[in-house]
């Protein structure tokens, strides 16, 4: 049964729990990814459980939205941090929209309810000794009795793009265009049609190229360029940290900020920037103030 035929049983009379089921297939529908879907599920079966047993979807209001929130911010004993107080009232807003769109309840009641945006802390980024002290670790590497070129591939590609960690595990052999006329490509691809606009192509620099063929080498890698687990890689890059005496843990995220935080120093274009790190206009205006920030009074 799909999504809309699963709907097409729910009216405002339903209670909130039972409407969890369908919710969940249009979300998988709308190739949201897995972690999205769990989340916002989560965040549903709290409100769930929130409300008397067996209340229904019409007989939800602004105002019990509203005492909902203010619960789990004061009343529930649990912290909730701004961070995840907005996604779950973007939760509710998603899920009650949807409802009223398909005419399963006739006034949207999370309409007015208020969206409170989470800035996130300012994120850490590598200062220039740190990132060529780390290069060099990684680079040692491939110096030893046994060369190992993997630590400086992955980082040296992490830095010189600034892709996300899923991004990276997600790059096939394929997606790599070392003779493009261009120069050498990288091409990142999504597999859900909800993402295609985070798709893009981004310019590798000669050095990756050159340490992508020792890698290729060594590893011989049939489909996947890092096939092995999130962990694993998140392992050597804090490898590289210790190796080359830089205290701060570097992750898949520092790189990303650290890129992006060199590019913006440069003076790219903004724009530029923003569509290197495939995100979108709006997600770029928190982005972007973290840039000008870091950057400094001189930015």
């Amino acid at each position: 049964m799909s999504a809309a035929e699963n709907l097409a049983h729910i009216t405002a009379k339903t209670p909130l729990g039972a409407v969890l089921a369908a919710y969940e297939m249009y979300l998988n529908d709308q190739g949201r990814s897995p972690y999205t879907v769990k989340a916002f599920l989560s965040d549903l079966r709290l409100m769930a459980s929130y409300f008397e047993a067996g209340k229904t979807l019409g007989q939800i209001s602004t105002a019990d939205l509203n005492a909902f929130f203010e619960w789990m911010q004061n009343e529930r004993g649990v912290p909730c941090a701004p961070k995840t107080l907005a996604r779950r009232i973007t939760t509710v807003k998603s899920f009650f929209r949807w409802l009223h769109r398909n005419a399963v309840v006739s006034i949207d009641p999370a309409e007015k309810v208020a969206q409170k945006s989470a800035v996130s802390p300012l994120p850490q980024i590598l200062t220039e000794e740190e990132e060529q002290a780390a290069l060099l670790a990684a680079d040692r590497y491939r110096r030893k009795a046994k060369p190992d070129a993997r630590p400086y591939a992955l980082l040296r590609l992490l830095l010189s793009t600034g892709i996300k960690k899923s991004e990276c595990l997600g790059i096939h052999l394929n997606h790599i265009e070392p003779d493009s006329p261009d120069g050498p490509i990288l091409f990142v691809r999504y597999a859900s049609p909800a993402n295609r606009y985070k798709e893009r192509k981004l310019v590798l620099d000669e050095e990756w190229l050159n340490v992508y063929q020792e890698y290729v080498e060594q590893y011989h890698p049939a489909d996947k360029l890092f096939p092995w687990s999130p962990r694993r890689l998140e392992y050597l890059l804090e490898d590289i940290g210790r190796e080359a005496g830089v205290e701060k843990h570097i992750s898949f995220d520092m790189c990303r900020w650290t890129c992006a935080a060199r590019a913006y120093a440069r003076g790219e274009e903004t724009e530029k920037i923003r569509q290197d790190l495939g995100v979108s206009k709006i997600q770029w205006r928190e982005l972007h103030l973290k840039l000008r920030q870091l950057a400094g009074p001189q930015a």
